[in-house]
């Protein structure tokens, strides 16, 4: 498994404001975050490529990671250091082929084990479990067990990722049942400082040891 994926990992809103997401991106990465993902279903294309340009540069100059939620060739267009596919996003095997072995790979697994075995074969280097608990992105999205991540963390040479309503106060037991990251964005985002939550969220990763 790849040792250098545990922490904090910040999902970006869906900010309507461009100017707000380069900032509050930039507040998470001051506190400690290192992983980002930039999902954006609703800008145009030009807008949706300046932004991705904008983060991969605030990335860059944090030494943080990038990835692109569904959107391979914006992956490439802009350089970042990895993708997120949902499980109907594409095909995993095809996706690892084109990325080569460097750039990162993960996936929705929602609350299913085989579909994590499936894609940790296809190549995934994390795996995303959830929703942990009730989520105002993903309201109707099924619950996945606490248990789910220690079977997963036994079996899976992936790292394991938790999503789902997480806060600082729930996200502690899903690090000791076995979660490498903890994928959050209302609870970071939200926050009225942002650097100190994001600097919260990685302290609880320093306090629970892999």
């Amino acid at each position: 498994m790849r040792s250098d994926l545990r922490g904090l990992y910040a999902i970006t809103p869906e900010y309507v404001d461009g100017k707000r997401l380069l900032t509050d991106v930039e507040a998470a990465l001051t506190g400690g975050c290192r992983i980002l993902q930039h999902r954006d279903k609703t800008s145009a294309m030009p807008e949706r490529v300046a932004r991705a340009r904008a983060l991969r540069e605030l990335t860059l100059r944090h030494g943080a990671r990038l990835v692109i939620n569904d959107d391979i060739a914006l992956t490439f267009l802009v350089g970042a250091d990895g993708l997120h596919l949902g499980r109907d996003d594409g095909n995993l095997k095809a996706a690892r082929a084109l990325l080569g072995p460097q750039r990162l790979l993960g996936t929705s697994c929602y609350a299913n084990l085989v579909a994590a075995q499936a894609a940790v074969a296809a190549g995934a280097d994390y795996v995303a479990f959830g929703a942990v608990h009730q989520s105002p992105t993903k309201p109707q999205a099924p619950l996945a067990p606490r248990h789910l991540f220690s079977t997963a963390k036994a079996g899976l040479t992936a790292a394991v990722c938790a999503i789902g309503g997480i806060t600082l106060d729930n996200a502690p037991p899903l690090i000791a049942a076995g979660a490498d990251l903890l994928a959050v964005i209302s609870d970071l985002f939200s926050a009225p400082d942002i650097v100190a939550r994001a600097a919260a969220y990685q302290r609880l990763f320093e306090e629970h040891p892999a």
